[in-house]
């Protein structure tokens, strides 16, 4: 009888587990291919309520599984009632519109067909709305929330593409998408996050971004770090030792969860929210 309930316990917590998962695919028109989104709800999940959202993109050559192996969103949807989202972004979208209007234009599709289907699939709290990812995505989370700020409360980035001329892609799928790299291509510099940084689009909201101090990225974001200075933006920056690989990553969100659980609950966020890196 006692192993008869225990089963019966695990196979409910299983199910439940199962039901907190969905998979979104979204025909796309800006895309021209369909998008896969993983999405995740928390144990407490009721209808009727609606739940802070964080979105996560993911980095180059990924896709909308990759933040499924670096970390246990299922834990982090459970632990702090989020609604977590992982579009695809197609391995190298770097979540822009490119500026043929023949190319993919991905930030078209987040706005015009991922987020209006997410808020119909789940109760998501509009006014809670987050966004982060890492190396690619940490370009496109900063990206996108420059472009369309009122849709955010917060954005984030770990090892963050923050000023696309130091990226390793700059002569690859940068240069498929903006043009042959050259320096006289302004198109690096139009679609850099660090150029569209000002203080009225972030309108005086929390930003946080971290990169490893052995990460080829380091010199940019210390740069977006000392141009969020001197425009008095608040951004908690953490740099630690760290290269740009999943080792790192898979820390360094818990720390963008920390911090988007505090402003939920409308705390100050401050250094506290970071915790090191393990080796």
């Amino acid at each position: 009888m006692k192993k008869l309930l225990l089963y019966l316990f695990l196979f409910i917590q299983l199910s439940n587990r199962a039901n907190a998962q969905e998979l979104m695919v979204i025909k796309s028109a800006y895309l021209h291919v369909n998008d896969t989104v993983r999405l995740y709800k928390p144990k407490q999940y009721a209808h009727g309520q609606t739940y802070p959202t964080v979105i996560l993109l993911h980095g180059h050559g990924g896709n909308y599984k990759a933040w499924g192996y670096l970390a246990n969103l299922q834990n982090l949807a459970d632990e702090y009632g989020f609604i977590i989202a992982c579009p695809d972004g197609l391995r190298s979208s770097w979540f822009m519109n490119a500026p043929d209007k023949n190319g993919m234009q991905w930030e078209s599709f987040f706005i015009n067909e991922f987020f209006p289907e997410l808020k119909r699939k789940a109760s998501v709290d509009t006014g809670k709305v987050f966004i982060t990812g890492n190396s690619m995505g940490g370009h496109g989370a900063m990206w996108l929330f420059l472009r369309h700020p009122n849709l955010f409360l917060s954005a984030g980035s770990t090892s963050g593409v923050l000023n696309l001329r130091y990226s390793s892609y700059k002569n690859k799928s940068l240069s498929e998408i903006l043009g042959t790299y050259a320096e006289n291509n302004k198109q690096f510099d139009e679609y850099s996050s660090i150029n569209q940084l000002t203080a009225e689009k972030v309108g005086g909201k929390y930003l946080i971004f971290d990169c490893g101090t052995e990460d080829y990225l380091y010199p940019a974001n210390k740069k977006f770090r000392e141009r969020c200075d001197s425009l008095k933006i608040k951004a908690l920056f953490s740099a630690q030792p760290g290269r740009h690989q999943p080792n790192y990553w898979k820390y360094t969100i818990l720390n963008h969860f920390r911090f988007f659980s505090a402003l939920v609950k409308k705390k100050l966020p401050d250094q506290d929210y970071v915790k090191p890196v393990k080796p």
